[in-house]
């Protein structure tokens, strides 16, 4: 529900229709949030001539086929997080973009919050030293098995889920891919992971570790350390409107760098509309995606084999 007011807000962007499998569904919801134009499914939007981008936020294992066919009907496409079920798919996906000369792109939102480029700026301008070390988790409990986040044939799992942001934010801070991976799971009785604790192994001795959960409480942190120093940032994924404070830790001084709230769905869908306004690039193409999506595949089949090591290092 948060894309939805972050487009009515936006200053380049209008929210003109939705689309839903049943009629009545579709009008109720445009009707309570104010939305022009309502179908009864999702091919009618996609052949509404007044509709230039579509946002799929539709669970894990559609986003494929409903990204083909937007793309096929000439519609650039926001699409939630991850944006396949593999990395194979997310290539597809962006030859379908690439030949269609559309816009496509992963709806990670907490990339633009102000808080995660002045991280960034931090570790890069040596603040802490050497980095050797990423932390993060990502963890919170689903209580009703019907839940999509638990069913396998929609692409449930915590990693899938929770998880994708932990290997999203530690490729990023490294500005690499990973050499290796491995990780160990529990498994739920739906047959997703509802656990699972996961290692990246970088160039130059650099290590990332991470848990994400589905049956845990509620966490969401990273930390950084390096060789000087250490950064904290304990709001991590959705800082949201309030002002969130980093913390940066040199032996027992303490240095916090206060960072403003801001809506980062509204920065991130007002950056998608201006790519497809302006024709320009995305700040992070579909072949991002892709890359976080290897990673993700590499951990399943680490963890599928009881935390066998699995190499990704280029051939």
């Amino acid at each position: 529900m948060a894309v939805i007011p972050a487009i009515q807000h936006s200053d380049n962007g209008e929210l003109v229709a939705v689309a839903s499998r049943e009629q009545q569904k579709a009008q109720e919801f445009a009707k309570k949030l104010d939305i022009p134009a309502s179908y009864g499914s999702y091919e009618a939007l996609l052949s509404a001539e007044d509709v230039d981008a579509v946002y799929i936020p539709l669970p894990n294992s559609m986003h494929r086929e409903w990204t083909l066919k937007a793309t096929e009907k000439k519609k650039h496409v926001l699409c939630e997080k991850p944006l396949a079920m593999n990395s194979a798919e997310c290539v597809e996906m962006e030859r379908s973009a690439r030949i269609n000369g559309v816009k496509l792109m992963e709806a990670f939102m907490y990339r633009f919050h102000p808080q995660t480029q002045k991280v960034l700026d931090l570790v890069r301008s040596g603040a802490i030293g050497e980095l050797r070390l990423i932390h993060s988790a990502f963890t919170f409990r689903v209580s009703n098995p019907a839940n999509i986040r638990l069913q396998p044939q929609l692409g449930g799992g915590s990693l899938m889920d929770v998880g994708c942001y932990c290997v999203n934010i530690s490729r990023t801070i490294a500005g690499q891919e990973p050499l290796e991976v491995q990780a160990y799971a529990n498994w739920s009785s739906t047959g997703v992971d509802d656990q699972m604790l996961a290692y990246l192994r970088f160039r130059n001795g650099l290590l990332a570790q991470f848990d994400c959960s589905l049956v845990l409480s509620r966490r969401e942190f990273y930390q950084l350390v390096g060789t000087e120093a250490t950064i904290d940032v304990p709001v991590a994924f959705l800082p949201g409107t309030n002002e969130t404070t980093i913390k940066l830790w040199k032996g027992e001084k303490e240095e916090t760098h206060q960072v403003p709230g801001v809506d980062e769905y509204r920065l991130m869908v007002e950056h998608f509309a201006n790519c497809v306004l302006n024709n320009v690039p995305p700040r992070y193409p579909p072949s991002e995606a892709a890359a976080n999506m290897r990673v993700i595949d590499a951990l399943y089949r680490s963890a599928r084999k009881g935390g066998l090591p699995q190499d990704l290092s280029p051939s």
